[in-house]
């Protein structure tokens, strides 16, 4: 079964949100080549590239719960706007930055944490907000869309942003960001005025609590956030790509590299219908997992680019199909009053696995090698994710919302398929 194409057609408000973030995304997509690149062209180390991640996620751990219960308490709509429009001075900043004849290391480290602390508020309010734009039954599809979009953005984006970068230089990329924002501001000041999820009744550090207590009584979300952190802080391996780049063409072949693994997303997530008749939805997330992590292990024994870019290719295949099980858990569990602060949760899980993954990846082949970083991260994702899978047990068995009695899953309408 294809894509589900219908909420874009149903929805005008979620239209325009979906044609806003996927310009704005694909013009992050930008920096997210152009930062690690300009950090290694100017020190040469793949430690220092991995620390840039490191830095961020500080903000993450200290602002995520707080953006969510801020996006369950205010105007999301709102809320992303004002998120836009400082991650837009943000891009601006960069690529002044970066025209400089001596680039500031310490700026792009500042400006890495700021704008990782405004997404600490973005990430949510967007999460919570699309769930309230469409009707239940097209959640699974409204997440097949999320992920195809980030897929599109995350292979055109390096693509784009790699021959910028050796064009033009970085500068041309953190511009080319800063005016991809203005255009999601535009489409969010078109859409309708949301009104706030819940009542002010409640402070912001009471509803933080009420989100953790939420998340811990359910096993199927806590087995979402562990496998997912044990499999990305194992084996992320991002901040390699700028010196496996360097002997297969430099700027040209990383943006290649970042792009390689949204291929695969991509293409899971072009052909993600079959994803109804699977009820195991635990099972399925833990088998993705261990899946992404030999791939990225085998990525470390090739010895050109097409085959680098095959093998990670396929982990991002994987982890898309990780991805849109842990999104329909996330859509079927979470009632929409709480869903800022789950995603604010979700949003600490997804990105401080990344991020640790990053610095540790930069670290080991600092001191070691980029082989042996790939392959023993993988190595160990495989052994981490199976241990999830034994001490998780009811998140191993965990079965869909929309399983019947026999063990199925019940087809409603072309509108529940992802």
């Amino acid at each position: 079964m294809l894509l589900n194409l219908l909420p874009l057609r149903r929805y005008r408000d979620f239209r325009l949100l979906f044609v806003g973030q996927t310009v704005s995304l694909l013009g992050s997509m930008l920096t997210y080549v152009a930062v690690p690149y300009q950090v290694y062209q100017l020190t040469k180390s793949s430690w220092l590239v991995g620390m840039v991640s490191a830095a961020q996620l500080l903000p993450v751990l200290a602002l995520g719960l707080l953006g969510g219960a801020f996006a369950d308490r205010l105007d999301r709509r709102r809320l992303l706007v004002w998120s836009e429009v400082l991650l837009t001075l943000g891009a601006a900043g960069l690529a002044v930055n970066a025209a400089r004849a001596a680039p500031s290391l310490q700026f792009i480290f500042a400006m890495a944490v700021c704008m990782q602390a405004v997404n600490a508020f973005h990430r949510p309010a967007m999460d919570a907000l699309n769930q309230k734009l469409v009707e239940p039954a097209d959640y699974g599809a409204i997440g097949a869309l999320s992920s195809l979009r980030h897929s599109m953005a995350a292979i055109l984006g390096p693509a784009i942003g790699g021959i910028l970068i050796a064009w033009g230089g970085a500068q041309v990329a953190f511009w080319a960001d800063a005016a991809s924002f203005l255009v999601s501001v535009v489409m969010l000041v078109l859409m309708r005025p949301t009104p706030a999820a819940t009542s002010a009744a409640s402070g912001h550090w009471q509803m933080i609590v009420e989100g953790v207590n939420f998340a811990r009584s359910r096993p199927e979300l806590i087995g979402t956030y562990l496998v997912d952190m044990v499999a990305m802080t194992f084996a992320f391996p991002v901040a390699l790509f700028p010196q496996m780049a360097v002997p297969w063409g430099g700027a040209h072949a990383a943006g290649m590299l970042f792009a390689s693994m949204a291929i695969g997303s991509l293409v899971m997530s072009a052909l993600s219908g079959w994803t109804v008749r699977v009820p195991r939805h635990g099972a399925a997330v833990v088998v993705a997992a261990g899946m992404w992590g030999v791939f990225v292990a085998a990525a470390g024994f090739a010895n050109n680019l097409p085959l680098a870019v095959l093998l990670l290719a396929l982990a991002g295949a994987a982890d898309m199909m990780s991805g849109l099980f842990r999104s329909i858990i996330w859509n079927e569990t979470v009632p929409n009053e709480m869903r800022g602060r789950l995603a604010g949760a979700e949003m600490i899980s997804y990105l401080t696995g990344p991020l640790l993954g990053n610095a540790r990846a930069g670290y080991v082949a600092a001191f070691t090698s980029v082989q042996f970083s790939l392959v023993s991260g993988g190595l160990l994702c495989v052994a981490g994710v199976l241990g999830c899978a034994v001490v998780l047990r009811q998140f191993w068995q965990y079965v869909g919302a929309r399983a019947d009695a026999g063990g199925g899953v019940v087809e409603t309408s072309a509108a529940d398929m992802g």
